[in-house]
C-alpha cells in the first residue's frame, strides 16, 4: 500500500494515463455546478461570463495537483471535459426546471 500513500507535502506520481483520466473527471465534475448556474442566467450577461470562466483556475489547480505537464495533445481533452461539465450542468438544470415547473 506504500505506493498509493505519498509523504505529507508530496504529490501523487501515479500512472500518467490514470492521472489524466482522474484530472479530466474532476474538471468535468467541477464544471457541473457552474453549468447549472449558467443555464439560469441571461446569455452573455456579466454573471453568465463569471459562470463560464470562474472554474478556469480550478483546471489549473487540478493539473498542478496531478503534476500533468502542459501538452497540446491534452488540450482538446481538457476543453472537452470543461465544456461537457458546463453542458451537463445546464441540462440538469433544464431537466429539474421541467419537472418542477420553474427554475
Amino acid at each position: 500500500m506504500e505506493a498509493f500513500s505519498p509523504e505529507p507535502g508530496e504529490r501523487w506520481h501515479g500512472d500518467s494515463s490514470l492521472s489524466l483520466l482522474l484530472a479530466l473527471t474532476l474538471v468535468c465534475a467541477a464544471n457541473l455546478p457552474f453549468g447549472y448556474w449558467r443555464a439560469g442566467l441571461v446569455k452573455l450577461s456579466p454573471a453568465w461570463f463569471v459562470a463560464v470562466h470562474a472554474p478556469v483556475p480550478l483546471v489549473f489547480l487540478i493539473r498542478e495537483l496531478f503534476d500533468l505537464e502542459w501538452q497540446f495533445a491534452t488540450l482538446p481533452l481538457f476543453l472537452g471535459a470543461y465544456f461537457l461539465g458546463q453542458f451537463a450542468g445546464g441540462r440538469i438544470r433544464l431537466r429539474f426546471a421541467g419537472r418542477t415547473g420553474g427554475t
